[in-house]
């Protein structure tokens, strides 16, 4: 699965659930479906997710790049999730645009939020995370690498390792990377807002040395001939 998700082909490097049924449905047996996708369409995304959790066999998902937004959806039909150690995972709450009055845009609202709550029950399936929890890192647009996913349940491993991840010692913890958009501006805001104690004991800062006014008119009419 490569490039964008959407429900039509416009461009030719899309994955649309037409293609992908022909695909899937081709042969038997067990299946490895790789992943490397910003998403797309959500709508496009459940339908394949639906496909591949239907599926008779054994699904192995790898994500060999980036599983985000409706792609990541998709990643949680594996029977087994399986990431490179340099591949990342994102969610996030569902998008649209809306064009109307006030009515149509309290519609959108209501539409996303049950859009939300369907994106939920995939996450929560795959991961066995609280739901709360869960619609968090959606609120704050987490992106996670391979340890921190299979940390939260989102994966199960890696694709063949050369060796596993250490185990986090007590004196030394490993820290898996983890970003929020939210983070990061609560952080910079924090930081704009923040005043040291070495800098509120420090006096003013002194005013800039010169000379006065009239001692440089003094020298400028020296110059005069």
């Amino acid at each position: 699965m490569r490039g964008p998700i959407a429900p039509e082909s416009w461009f030719g490097d899309e994955t649309t659930p037409a293609a992908f049924r022909d695909e899937l449905f081709s042969g038997s047996g067990d299946i490895v479906v790789w992943i490397n996708s910003p998403g797309g369409d959500v709508i496009a995304a459940a339908e394949i997710y639906s496909m591949l959790m239907g599926y008779p066999g054994h699904v192995t998902v790898k994500i060999d790049g980036l599983a985000a937004s409706a792609a990541s959806v998709i990643a949680m039909a594996g029977t087994e999730v399986l990431m490179s150690p340099v591949a990342m995972l994102m969610i996030h709450n569902p998008m649209t645009a809306a064009i109307g009055d006030s009515d149509e845009m309290l519609r959108a609202v209501s539409m996303l939020a049950e859009v939300k709550e369907s994106i939920l029950n995939a996450y929560e399936l795959k991961t066995d995370m609280d739901r709360a929890e869960l619609s968090e890192l959606m609120d704050a647009e987490t992106w996670m690498d391979a340890k921190k996913a299979i940390e939260l349940g989102f994966a199960d491993g890696l694709i063949s390792p050369v060796s596993p991840f250490p185990a986090a010692q007590p004196e030394k913890p490993v820290a898996a990377m983890v970003f929020s958009r939210r983070a990061v501006t609560n952080s910079l805001l924090n930081a704009i807002n923040a005043e040291t104690p070495e800098r509120k004991s420090q006096p003013p800062d002194p005013p800039p040395a010169g000379r006065a006014v009239s001692d440089l008119l003094s020298a400028l009419d020296s110059l005069k001939p």
